[in-house]
């Protein structure tokens, strides 16, 4: 990444209509090979989200630096709009301004359907757009324009940071919110060696940290609490990322969400609790991970949780090693999980290697949860030098779902290849984003 440092005085963010823009503005501003923007102490508002690009550092001042999420607004359709326009109709546009970045939703879909965008022009009640809208919208699925968005974000960008940032997502002013594909307090989309370090972040409407088509990203030292979705949110075939002394506590879902085919991903040394789901959740196609020495305790659900999934879209070859997993389902048998075990493993997945963790329940004795539960369908699975203290039983297993001898499994960051990235675009080559 260049080293060239560009710094904004207080008074460029103070003095400024939208300190967002302004920020943006000198990000613009740096040259084509990139380089630092760096942000005063102070609290700002932002009305807008960040973009970064290739080669863009963006830092503060670590608590000292506050960007906070301006109040939401919810724009409704007047009726139906079609997939890859690049304006929206609305009923009234009052507020918004070119520049600004947006989310196009609808009642009836999520994911990949929302639309993040930035305003290229207001005219009347329609509003342009940087891209076409990635859906139709129909008007019986009250189709609206929302001023959600990543408070900072990079798509289709390689070697990007951003680092000592204390960020607000004001959830408690927010209306509604962008769903977990399309953004995050922090997102990253289409990227290529990418850093997040010594960042705090409490209450967004979404994800805390989300990425997706991502690879090789480092995310060390950061807190993400309170989010009305996952803490964080690996997604879409990322591939090749650490994160390393991370919390997320207090998230109305998972602590940590693997979301589709997010492999050879090293969570190490972090703290997952009290999150109204599970601890971890692992799921389709999310093969060949590490979960090392971190503290999981108090969620709802199971601490560890392997989704049902089904070949060939099963898990396998993950390894839990050397974790406190303690006093998580705690509440009854739900949907969560159908036993509120504190790890386990549901539908065909096979080759996982649970070893030498310290597993407790919430409860004493017979009242209490199961340590660890293997499924019917779980195939080769390696329990070995776990201390389980104050589950009942500790362990649910048909013999013939567990493994003889420890399976060989190459997992983790470190163990990546190139051709372990043939399923993402074509990005900028290398492997490792810079500490």
């Amino acid at each position: 990444m260049a080293h060239t440092v560009r710094e904004i005085a207080a008074p460029d963010l103070d003095n400024a209509p939208s300190a967002a823009a302004a920020i943006q503005q000198a990000i613009d501003a740096l040259p084509a090979e990139g380089g630092r923007v760096v942000l005063p102490a102070g609290e700002w508002l932002l009305d807008r989200g960040i973009a970064l690009r290739s080669g863009v550092e963006l830092t503060g001042q670590g608590d000292d630096t506050l960007l906070k999420k301006a109040p939401g607004r919810v724009y409704p359709f007047t009726g139906y709009h079609n997939y890859g326009m690049c304006d929206v109709p609305l009923m009234f546009t009052d507020g918004l301004e070119v520049g600004m970045t947006v989310a196009v939703r609808d009642r009836a879909h999520g994911g990949f359907f929302e639309t993040l965008a930035r305003i290229t022009w207001v005219e009347d009640n329609w509003v342009g757009l940087d891209r076409g809208v990635h859906s139709d919208y129909l008007a019986e699925q009250g189709p609206e324009l929302v001023t959600a968005f990543p408070l900072v974000y990079a798509e289709g960008a390689h070697d990007v940071a951003v680092r000592n940032l204390n960020l607000d997502g004001n959830r408690e002013e927010q209306p509604d919110g962008i769903g977990s594909c399309r953004g995050a307090a922090v997102y990253f989309i289409h990227c290529a060696r990418f850093a997040v370090s010594d960042v705090v972040e409490r209450g967004f409407y979404g994800e805390g940290l989300g990425f997706q088509l991502c690879r090789d990203g480092r995310i060390e030292r950061c807190r993400f609490d309170d989010n009305l979705g996952n803490g964080y949110h690996p997604g879409a075939g990322s591939t090749g990322v650490l994160f390393a002394d991370c919390v997320a506590q207090g998230n109305s879902r998972s602590g940590f969400f693997f979301c589709v085919r997010a492999n050879h991903i090293t969570v190490r040394g972090c703290t997952f609790q009290e999150n109204a789901a599970y601890g971890v959740s692992v799921g389709t196609r999310d093969c060949h991970n590490v979960i090392v020495d971190c503290v999981i305790e108090g969620n709802a659900g199971p601490g560890v949780y392997f989704r049902p999934t089904e070949r060939p879209v099963e898990v396998h070859s993950c390894i839990v090693r050397g974790c406190r997993i303690a006093g998580n389902a705690a509440q009854p048998a739900t949907n969560l999980s159908p036993l509120s075990a504190q790890i386990e493993i549901a539908g065909d997945a096979h080759d996982l290697l649970l070893i030498g963790n310290t597993i407790q329940s919430s409860v004493d004795a017979t009242g209490s949860s199961p340590g660890i539960a293997v499924g019917p369908h779980a195939e080769r699975v390696w329990i070995a030098d776990n201390t389980i203290q104050n589950c009942w039983p500790p362990i649910i297993a048909e013999q013939r779902c567990l493994a003889s001898e420890e399976p060989p499994i190459e997992a983790g960051h470190e163990t990546v290849r190139e051709r372990h990235y043939r399923h993402l675009a074509p990005q900028t080559p290398g492997k490792g984003a810079e500490a």
